[in-house]
């Protein structure tokens, strides 16, 4: 399903000689390669399995300039030396996989994800590459990635756990750069002459002097190289075509790293500043990414303005210079912009120029990639290049009856809610920026143009913890009084449900649920039990569509080592609940609020189905008797506490054929037969089959919400990849 963009591409990468051979990596949502052609992003993970979920981002992309179809690429959502990263190999582009475990952690989705690129291949020997890690040090491979030794004539310190947890927050930065400065290619001799740069951490945990190191013997040896500050960042440093670097060095790490900041080049020897932002009272720019082209007095340099938000005329984004840094100008504020309310900024941490045309400028930012053209004008036109890219983290999905205007509800962590009318273009429905995430949204049954949803706000902004709307999203509204907890308890583990038109039930994290019968003029609680404070712990509803009075929750636990997880149905609207006393007794997994789900078969009342994250459970009596079936099961490992895979984690039902013998199809994640994916039933979960195949598994799947429309559509969110339908 179309979104377009979504998240931060902390990092491109063009390949030096072919045309247009462009890869981007992003820190929670996969790799891709451009696909100059068909003008889209191809996803390149998309095969990755449940077991791969968090290596799902890549902290570093690497090219052979020699080699224009062997790409690597290192993976790790968490520094953490519990889980250490991975090197991935293909000579095809990207289109398959070797996997190498590597022995020292990364982090995509940690601070300073944009540094680098920390990986490099030597252009004269590709063979060799030289990686730059977070906690260990320096690296080197010289059988093209399977085998690693770290650079000990640089620094030989590992930092162990306690010296990540306490460095950064538990982020550390380690060696930043890796450049070889050479102007030869494919010689087949190593390059001798290389830079390193080292963050401040490192440099202080390792005993080391400086923040940048030369070698002239291949990497055997390294000095020390004085720079004109000492304890800042280096987060990228490149080399034009006649050998003279540009460095930048920012105070902080980013994303939206922020000042003092300076450009300067280095020609080896001498330091000359180009271009220095300070903070002020209202502002503290960096510059986070820079790139070249060209050489001599005419290099043309773009530099990406980070933590520079808002837009205005002047306001320092995308600076361009054509004369080697003498001077700038601003070429990305108040510019004509494709789609004409875009617009980018904060995040702006690596810039590219394109090496075949240097009129084509990428710049990223917190939502993607915009492109440029024409670099050269005064004005230059910006588009939005995420066609393809879907880095969304869905934090619910909700498919409405047959004959609403909309096709879905989407509740996703950054962008809010957004209803799907046409599921092949962007919504233009939303909640706006009213929301920083969407947490959950309903409709009524017999009125699905009344949506209800429920959100968290935004760092500064106005906090509404809830709105509604009328007329299927295309308008909303404010509630006029809101839960007692509403704007407190904002996690992604609440939930509500609409039982119709006015009349709203909402679960805050870690509270007792509230009722509406008027549209929120007023709240009242039910008779659920409080649930104390504490980490993922929530009371998760879902509506009874044949009965507006009966409504369902179910308290996971919060956690494996919580309580007995309870089953309450209500029969009054929300008022009163009365617990599943058979339920309790099949003792359920205590689990996470995201790892159980619940769905209500739309087409019979009382029928409720259940997963814990393990196992499925049935009820044809609203709840109050149980069969748990036999059909899925976590794979377990040496944790006895959680599974390496669990059995069964989200569950829909969706439109059935005329004449089927169950009244609806249902689609469960898990492990089924032995096997983890997409599965259906077409039985009433007497017999299974997976949907899904080995190459679309999305290093795991969440929410699912099944059509009520198409026969056999169902909507599902990838890990950190947006969302997909399937139809089969």
């Amino acid at each position: 399903m179309k979104y377009g963009g979504g998240g931060y591409v902390p990092g491109l990468v063009f390949h030096p000689t072919t045309p247009d051979l462009l890869y981007a990596r992003t820190d929670i949502g996969g790799s891709y390669r451009w696909d100059a052609a068909a003008a889209i992003w191809a996803p390149l993970t998309d095969g990755f399995g449940i077991r791969d979920s968090s290596h799902q981002g890549a902290e570093s992309i690497a090219l052979d300039p020699t080699d224009d179809r062997r790409v690597y690429m290192t993976t790790g959502v968490t520094v953490s030396l519990s889980d250490l990263g991975r090197l991935y190999i293909s000579t095809d582009r990207g289109d398959n996989w070797q996997r190498v475990d590597l022995p020292f952690p990364v982090g995509s989705n940690n601070r300073g994800r944009a540094i680098g690129e920390r990986m490099m291949v030597d252009p004269n020997n590709p063979a060799i590459l030289f990686y730059g890690s977070r906690t260990a040090g320096l690296w080197k491979s010289s059988d093209r990635g399977q085998n690693w030794q770290q650079v000990q004539s640089l620094a030989s310190l590992k930092m162990n756990q306690s010296q990540i947890d306490n460095n950064s927050g538990g982020t550390p930065i380690g060696v930043q750069q890796v450049i070889f400065d050479t102007a030869t290619s494919g010689s087949g001799s190593a390059t001798q002459t290389i830079y390193t740069a080292v963050a401040p951490d490192y440099v202080a945990l390792a005993g080391l002097s400086h923040s940048v190191y030369k070698s002239t013997d291949g990497g055997a040896t390294w000095t020390d190289v004085n720079t004109p500050v000492q304890g800042y960042h280096i987060p990228h440093w490149v080399r034009a075509q006649d050998g003279m670097m540009y460095v930048v060095f920012t105070k902080t790490t980013g994303p939206g790293a922020e000042g003092p900041a300076t450009l300067y080049k280095f020609d080896g020897t001498n330091w000359t500043p180009l271009k220095s932002y300070e903070k002020t009272e209202w502002t503290s720019f960096g510059i986070g990414g820079v790139a070249v082209s060209g050489s001599g007095s005419s290099t043309r340099i773009v530099l990406g303005i980070t933590n520079s938000w808002g837009d205005w005329e002047g306001k320092p984004t995308v600076q361009i210079s054509d004369d080697a840094g003498l001077n700038w100008r601003e070429i990305g504020s108040m510019t004509p912009r494709i789609p004409a309310t875009g617009s980018f900024t904060g995040w702006l941490d690596d810039i590219e120029i394109n090496p075949g045309n240097p009129e084509h400028v990428l710049v990223v930012h917190g939502g993607g990639v915009w492109e440029t053209k024409n670099a050269s004008a005064t004005k230059p036109t910006w588009s939005e290049m995420v066609n393809g890219i879907e880095e969304t983290a869905t934090l619910s999905l909700m498919a409405p009856p047959s004959g609403a205007s909309y096709s879905l509800l989407n509740s996703s962590g950054d962008i809010g809610v957004h209803v799907h009318t046409d599921l092949s273009t962007k919504p233009t429905r939303s909640t706006g920026h009213v929301f920083a995430n969407g947490i959950a949204t309903d409709m009524a049954w017999d009125t699905p143009s009344y949506i209800a949803t429920i959100g968290s706000a935004h760092w500064g902004g106005e906090n509404k913890g809830a709105l509604y709307s009328t007329d299927s999203g295309a308008t909303w509204n404010a509630f006029p009084s809101l839960h007692p907890k509403g704007l407190t308890n904002q996690a992604d583990f609440s939930s509500l449900a609409v039982l119709k038109a006015n009349h709203v039930i909402w679960a805050p994290n870690n509270s007792v649920p509230a009722y509406t019968t008027n549209n929120g003029a007023s709240w009242t609680n039910s008779n659920l039990p409080a649930l104390p404070d504490g980490w993922g712990r929530g009371y998760r509803l879902a509506a009874d569509r044949k009965n507006s009075n009966k409504v369902y929750a179910y308290d996971s636990g919060g956690g494996w080592w919580g309580p007995t997880p309870k089953f309450f149905t209500s029969t009054d609207g929300g008022s009163t609940f009365t617990v599943s006393s058979q339920f309790t007794s099949l003792n359920a997994r205590p689990e996470f609020f995201g790892t159980a789900s619940m769905a209500v078969n739309p087409y019979v009342e009382g029928d409720v189905w259940l997963v814990d994250g393990h196992s499925i459970y049935h009820s044809l009596d609203s709840g109050v008797t149980w069969t748990k079936l036999n059909v899925a099961a976590s794979v377990w490992g040496s944790n006895t506490n959680s599974p390496e895979v669990f059995g069964a984690t989200s569950i829909a039902l969706g439109k059935a054929p005329a004449g089927s013998a169950y009244s609806a199809w249902i689609y469960v994640v898990g492990v089924i037969d032995g096997v983890w994916g997409l599965h259906r039933s077409e039985d009433g979960g007497n017999t299974w089959t997976r949907i899904n195949d080995d190459k679309h598994q999305y290093a795991g799947m969440g929410n699912l919400a099944a059509d009520h429309n198409v026969v056999g559509r169902v909507f599902f969110s990838g890990n950190g990849r947006g969302i997909f339908s399937l139809t089969k």
